[in-house]
């Protein structure tokens, strides 16, 4: 189940806000729960036992951290050894299976087939929201938390529970523990936040995913030039809207319950370098991969040899995390020499030129790597060879004036400040519906309540609705 979808937006999510508005303050985390609980079993029903399981366990070692406790290490390193041993399990044992029999073939032994293992969603998210409780109550610099439901509610909240935000315990950890009815303003911002995202994804993002499934279905023999470079950009554009609409929809329900999950986005196709692409684009990874692994392989705080070294790996990992395949892996390899290459020499060339410039080598460079993330190596490189091929400049697909002018809007939304405020407008919509009262809410609500039913139509009418982050 996902949120830009007719059995989310119809029967889940009324109910929940119902069930949640209407019960006791004492039983609004039952209320969380349980409903997160049938929001990932209706999707993985098998995996949902495994979810509360490893829950359970990873809490009952957790418990263990005390600095009392002459033993907190080994509990420590067990906790790590279930969380990364599960995420290794299922998600790279049919990768590193299917290459070592592969390996075996070549070197002439007879071939083996094997039962792929089922990944289990999301698995990527609520595994790095383990961890970082983990590492934060061991560290101490949060304290752990004595009540299992509390636990249980920060790791499978349902907002954030299959496609992030990344919610760092340290984000959540006082909000946990004073969790209260939050404001009605809070509440109307939460709403709007949701609806901006919907929109998002239906009617920018979808229409994107439009154009790239329709050269996709060329074939990339028979595409040309043109027919690769606008299915790139088109891909680029598409997984922004999609993954910032999803983000953007989650920051909105926590909102809406009484929490407050930290920015994904922030503009990121505005940024002047690769270095400030990975400060704007899916900033909790970022941010997550800096605290939990840049830092504590020592950061930039060794040699410059030894900051590349940390660099490279930090942004391998980040290629495997987004999934068990070549492609990844080269992926998050080709960021991460880039990121290094800017701070061998790169930067200080940038810093002379002008700022659309930079603009432009950072979306040139960008628009590469969603190349290699979106399909196998082979295909990448023979689909690289296409956009360079520039032989012929007719596209192969009509474009209608509707898609043409979603298309539009969206790439002008990506860089103009109509879409930028995710920080600021968030911040500041709550204070001017305090200041303007009943008349500025009205004056907004109908604006709102038109974007929804008019993303709900949409849906309804549609049969293409994919969600590009859902598989990892």
């Amino acid at each position: 189940m996902v949120f830009s979808s007719i059995l989310f937006l119809s029967f889940f999510l009324p109910l929940f806000l119902g069930a949640f508005y209407l019960s006791p303050k004492g039983l609004k985390k039952w209320v969380i729960v349980f409903f997160s609980l049938f929001f990932y079993g209706w999707g993985a029903p098998i995996f949902i036992f495994f979810l509360l399981g490893s829950t359970i366990i990873d809490f009952q070692l957790c418990k263990h951290f005390g600095k009392e406790n002459p033993n907190r290490k080994k509990f420590l390193i067990g906790s790590l050894i279930l969380n990364v041993g599960l995420l290794c399990y299922f998600k790279y044992a049919n990768f590193f299976l299917t290459n070592l029999f592969y390996a075996g073939e070549q070197l002439g032994f007879s071939a083996i087939s094997f039962k792929e293992i089922l990944l289990p969603i999301g698995i990527s998210f609520f595994t790095f929201q383990k961890i970082s409780y983990a590492l934060d109550v061991y560290s101490g610099n949060n304290k752990k938390l004595d009540s299992f439901l509390d636990y249980l509610l920060y790791i499978i909240m349902f907002p954030q529970l299959i496609a992030g935000p990344i919610v760092r315990f340290k984000d959540v950890h006082q909000q946990l523990l004073g969790f209260s009815n939050n404001p009605f303003d809070q509440k109307l911002h939460g709403l709007y936040r949701f609806i901006i995202g919907l929109s998002k994804k239906v009617f920018i993002a979808n229409t994107f995913a439009v154009v790239v499934a329709q050269i996709n279905a060329l074939g990339i023999d028979t595409m040309n030039s043109a027919d690769a470079w606008l299915a790139t950009i088109a891909y680029c554009f598409q997984i922004y809207f999609d993954f910032a609409g999803y983000s953007d929809m989650a920051i909105g329900l926590g909102l809406m319950m009484g929490f407050k999950f930290p920015e994904n986005f922030n503009f990121p196709y505005l940024s002047k370098s690769i270095t400030e692409f990975w400060k704007r684009w899916h900033m909790t990874l970022g941010l997550w991969m800096r605290d939990y692994l840049y830092i504590p392989l020592g950061g930039n705080r060794s040699s410059s040899y030894r900051t590349y070294i940390n660099l490279g790996l930090v942004f391998l990992i980040s290629g495997l995390w987004h999934g068990a395949n070549w492609n990844f892996l080269i992926w998050g390899a080709y960021h991460g020499c880039f990121l290094i290459l800017e701070r061998l020499f790169l930067s200080k060339i940038l810093k002379k030129i002008p700022g659309f410039l930079r603009i432009t080598y950072t979306l040139f460079v960008v628009l590469i790597s969603w190349v290699f993330f979106s399909m196998d190596l082979d295909a990448a490189l023979l689909f690289l060879e296409k956009m360079m091929d520039f032989s012929s400049l007719q596209l192969s697909i009509d474009i209608s004036n509707k898609t043409l002018t979603i298309l539009i809007i969206g790439i002008i939304c990506s860089f103009s400040a109509v879409n930028k405020p995710i920080e600021n407008y968030a911040n500041s919509l709550p204070e001017k519906l305090a200041q303007v009262g009943w008349k500025g809410s009205l004056a907004v609500f109908p604006l709102m309540l038109a974007l929804l039913s008019m993303a709900y139509v949409w849906l309804m009418n549609a049969g293409f609705n994919p969600f590009i982050y859902y598989r990892f």
